[in-house]
């Protein structure tokens, strides 16, 4: 079968579907929620997502026949809204962090651990409930729409969003191309997570920016794995985005988790932005691996450098 996907140059259909494979302790892990992850000692990668490592599994299988070649594509997936009485993991939020998170995944561009800067045709199962279908009662309600075609919840396929719910999702998306220099700002500016800033937020940040921007240093075995906390990891993302796109603070709402500062975060200078709003300042050693200043400013100033500069 890999052999006539090779020669027709066809993707191999994989049904990816971690609802049928979760239960009440790894829920978080199947919904791409916050979650310690689950180390895979073979492939030497911390999964905190089991969408990640299902995809990764078939690639592993397909590569040791030698047919690592042949593109993957997800024929189905999805999360229902409703269940049999007494079955945790299963409404609104669940379907919609799963979906959310895994068109992240497979059209943001970042790929999985074993395909990084993968995107992957991807089809959501269901459009609509089905309700004359069998039992169990999960079977009837996996669509993302209602009968009237209103959506049960916010994917952003209805809008210009570029990017679904619940992600960061600062607007507009970022361009490849050149954008205008950013003005100073006491000599520079950081993006930096706001006091109090809600743990699952933080982590919808990472998934986000990720797709954009180099994680690699953040991901086991990387400079700036440990420490290994949401916060830790999203204070390297969110402000890796906000250099890597000009400075704009439009690239550092995040929803309202962040806020831009003229405090560099590496000496800690204050604690305020320079709206007055108060900012998360960790200590040293605990700031996400922040790279010196010197290099965030070269990195934005190639980030707007006209192209063949």
């Amino acid at each position: 079968m890999l052999k006539f996907h090779r020669d027709t140059g066809s993707p191999l259909m994989v049904n990816a579907y971690p609802y049928f494979s979760y239960n009440a302790q790894n829920l978080n892990y199947a919904v791409f929620r916050p979650n310690a992850g689950v180390y895979d000692a073979a492939a030497k990668l911390n999964y905190t997502s089991m969408f990640d490592a299902q995809m990764d599994a078939v690639y592993t299988a397909m590569k040791k026949l030698g047919y690592g070649d042949v593109e993957i594509a997800v024929g189905e997936a999805g999360w229902p809204t409703e269940a049999d009485a007494g079955q945790v993991g299963v409404g609104v939020d669940e379907a919609r962090d799963f979906n959310a998170g895994m068109m992240r995944v497979v059209s943001g561009g970042k790929g999985t651990p074993m395909m990084p800067g993968k995107s992957f045709e991807t089809y959501i199962f269901s459009l609509f409930d089905e309700n004359q279908k069998p039992l169990p009662v999960a079977e009837r309600h996996f669509g993302i729409f209602n009968p009237d075609f209103t959506p049960k919840y916010d994917l952003g396929l209805l809008t210009q969003s570029p990017s679904p719910s619940p992600s960061p999702n600062p607007s507009p998306k970022p361009s490849p191309g050149p954008s205008p220099k950013p003005s100073p700002s006491g000599g520079g500016k950081w993006c930096v997570a706001k006091a109090g800033a809600d743990a699952t937020d933080l982590q919808n940040n990472i998934n986000y920016a990720c797709g954009y921007v180099d994680c690699k240093p953040i991901q086991s075995g990387g400079a700036c794995f440990n420490p290994n906390t949401v916060a830790s990891h999203a204070a390297y993302v969110m402000n890796a985005y906000y250099q890597a796109n000009g400075r704009h603070d439009y690239g550092c709402d995040f929803k309202g988790t962040g806020v831009v500062t003229s405090s560099d975060p590496i000496t800690g200078a204050a604690n305020t932005s320079p709206d007055g709003a108060q900012q998360v300042r960790p200590a040293r050693g605990q700031r996400g691996c922040q790279p010196p200043a010197h290099i965030l400013r070269e990195a934005a100033a190639r980030a707007v450098a006209p192209a063949g500069g």
